[in-house]
């Protein structure tokens, strides 16, 4: 049906692939998967999807070219406390493998340093807190992470992955590109294969959250924004200040003008010259 495929460290690592023509949701797939006993870790792959989400329940269009896929990840035997660093997990990993559709590295070996020359290019790719990637400064891809507890206690995890590969939808209130756009001519099906290895290996890093430490070093190297101006949007509150650092539960921390420092666990987040009109 398509050329989806899994890497071969995925394969190794014993993950398993379903691909479909059309999903609502690859991440309510992979969920209601998991409610009926499968325990993953299983990707769920859509070649079109017609009713995407992002967090806070935003849409995510899924056009045609472009990566719409879920991995059902077991967590049962992970302390719920670490649960949510998953997606920290899963940026680390898109960021490695969307830096092996300009250099083809070694499966399962991510690419860790954003400074580091690509054939002659720096990596364009910047992780924005919480779950964005961006390139520069649009959005490229989205990620979306669900947990649910089923009955008799046991847990799972679904991570969504939405990349603009081919191209990217119009008319948002944010700027957004596609890797077509910005001259990285790949195939949803290539990128794929490489993210499934890649999140072995940041997985592994990861290791049930013991390893977060290595995981938030890898995310900052990366990190959109860094030093610079940064709002969040809280309910009805706007915090402003210098974007420092994420803390070792992944939370934001903003620095104010004072020299004050406030962790944020999540709201919506400016960047920027977008963070001083906010």
């Amino acid at each position: 049906m398509s050329g989806y495929r899994l890497g071969p460290a995925a394969k190794a690592a014993g993950h398993r692939l379903h691909v479909h023509e059309s999903l609502s949701s690859t991440n309510t797939q992979a969920m209601d998967l998991a409610r009926q006993g499968e325990r993953g870790p299983l990707w769920v792959v859509a070649l079109r999807q017609d009713a995407g989400r992002g967090r806070r329940g935003s849409t995510w269009a899924s056009l045609p070219g472009n990566l719409t896929a879920s991995l059902l990840w077991p967590v049962s035997d992970v302390d719920p406390v670490h649960v949510p660093s998953l997606g920290f997990v899963a940026g680390v990993a898109l960021i490695a493998a969307l830096k092996r559709t300009i250099r083809p590295s070694h499966p399962g070996q991510p690419i860790t340093s954003s400074q580091e020359e690509v054939e002659g290019r720096i990596s364009p790719f910047r992780l924005k807190w919480p779950n964005d990637v961006l390139v520069s400064g649009a959005k490229l891809a989205g990620l979306l992470l669900e947990a649910e507890i089923h009955p008799g206690g046991r847990r799972s995890a679904v991570i969504g992955f939405g990349v603009n590969v081919a191209a990217s939808p119009q008319d948002l209130p944010y700027p957004a590109t596609s890797l077509s756009q910005s001259s990285h001519e790949t195939r949803a099906e290539d990128l794929f294969d490489y993210l499934s290895d890649e999140i072995v290996a940041a997985a592994r890093l990861w290791s049930r959250g013991g390893g977060f430490s290595t995981i938030r070093r890898l995310w900052l190297d990366d990190a959109a924004g860094i030093g610079a101006p940064v709002s969040v949007r809280i309910g009805g509150e706007i915090v402003h200040g210098i974007f420092e650092t994420i803390d070792e539960a992944g939370r934001l921390v903003v620095r104010s003008d004072d020299g004050t420092r406030r962790t944020v666990t999540a709201g919506e987040v400016h960047l920027g010259s977008a963070a001083t009109a906010a």
